[in-house]
């Protein structure tokens, strides 16, 4: 089924991406699937495992559902100095 997200970037994927924010339709189940399709999409260069989700606000697992409507913030790495 077909859910419409808001996504959105920062960091290097908001570079890699030259968006901050986006609206994606999509049929994956969970934020990993949605994360690796929009990798997979924008050819993103960090794998899962080094980036946090956060859905609506909240930081979540990978394998929490993604539901219409719902907000998706992919959060890299940052360097500080």
């Amino acid at each position: 089924m077909n859910k419409t997200v808001r996504v959105n970037y920062f960091a290097i994927l908001r570079e890699q991406r030259g968006l901050a924010n986006e609206r994606v339709s999509t049929t994956a189940s969970s934020a990993s699937g949605l994360y690796e399709e929009l990798r997979a999409r924008h050819g993103f260069t960090l794998p899962g495992s080094q980036v946090r989700v956060a859905i609506n606000d909240e930081f979540q697992d990978w394998d929490s559902p993604v539901r219409d409507g719902d907000s998706l913030s992919f959060l890299p790495p940052v360097a500080g100095g």
